[in-house]
């Protein structure tokens, strides 16, 4: 069995290539859940509808969430009100069904794990999809200003474009893992953190009561994968973020940030250089393409992945992985 801890886009492409080489039934995603957000009465869970719908195949590909193929009438129709700052967060038709589901679930008592569990049976998925908690954890942001603001404010409202000085995460320190979470870490043959933000979207994971030290006492059999690729992010705004908050925007950077729970860096050819810094920072580097274009990228990557995991513990393992490995 494989623990992936996931956030976002990125995490949702690693899991897709897990998929491809492994049985999905061997995979438990443990996802993010700071971003979490009440609006218009519903319950939105955008980290684990991305990872859902893209391993259903239904991710609206231009945009990396949201459904392909989406209709907007219901957002339309609350524009037409001439409240335009209701409709802020956009919300298509197909999407708010599973919103409209997940909330009257959860009104009749139903934990968010056993929802998410009902979710992913109904898209026909295999692996096990586990919110990091059933408690309430919420991410907030510290913008210019002073002012904190929930994530979603900063990510949507504010296009993710305004500095940010301080992230926390609120209820996190008294939330509990959700049913099964520290079971699948500390039960996995290896235990992989996805290409996400490592401060909005893997923090929040490991800000819940017992995550980290599982983690940590995992790391011979954890490989993490760099979200930052030539200094920058592929996607979103952990790049800047890392820099407004005193780390450095580089492999280096997450390397310092994830050399206590993981034994094992996975970053890109374009970081090739950079790879005695990474073991500096007492990681081992695994030099491999990281970007995720498509499908058989997502694969290739899955197999870099899963050969690091594999040569864990091999004297001499290091920087580049063969090109068997890749096929």
């Amino acid at each position: 069995m494989l623990a992936a801890l996931a956030g976002g886009v990125g995490a949702a492409r690693m899991l897709r290539g897990l998929l491809a080489v492994v049985d999905p039934r061997d995979v438990v995603a443990v996802v993010n859940t700071g971003d979490d957000v009440v609006l218009h009465g519903l319950h939105i869970s955008p980290d684990l509808d991305t990872v859902v719908y893209t391993l259903a195949g239904a991710i609206n590909p231009e945009t990396g969430w949201g459904l392909a193929g989406e209709t907007w009438a219901a957002m339309e129709a609350l524009g037409a009100y001439g409240q335009g700052d209701l409709a802020w967060f956009r919300l298509g038709d197909r999407d708010i069904g599973t919103h409209l589901y997940r909330t009257s679930r959860r009104a009749a008592g139903a934990p968010l794990s056993q929802i998410t569990s009902e979710i992913v049976a109904r898209w026909g998925l295999e692996l096990r999809v586990l919110p990091v908690s059933d408690d309430v954890v919420e991410t907030r942001v510290t913008v210019a200003g002073g002012q904190e603001i929930g994530f979603q404010e900063y990510f949507v409202g504010h296009h993710h474009e305004v500095p940010v000085s301080a992230v926390r995460f609120a209820g996190a320190a008294d939330a509990r893992p959700a049913p099964g979470v520290l079971d699948a870490i500390e039960r996995a043959a290896g235990v992989v953190i996805c290409p996400s933000n490592p401060i909005v979207s893997i923090g929040p994971l490991l800000a819940v009561s017992g995550v980290r030290d599982a983690v940590i006492a995992r790391r011979v059999d954890t490989v993490a994968v760099s979200p930052i690729v030539a200094g920058a992010a592929l996607k979103g705004p952990a790049d800047r973020m890392m820099t407004e908050l005193g780390h450095e925007a580089s492999v280096v950077g997450v390397a310092r940030l994830y050399a206590p729970l993981a034994s094992t860096l996975v970053i890109d050819d374009a970081d090739a250089e950079l790879a005695d810094a990474v073991e500096a920072e007492g990681m081992r580097p695994v030099v491999a393409p990281t970007v995720m274009r498509g499908p058989e990228e997502a694969a290739a990557l899955a197999r870099t992945v899963l050969g690091a995991l594999g040569a864990l513990g091999e004297p001499g393992a290091r920087h580049e992985l063969g090109e068997s490995s890749r096929r």
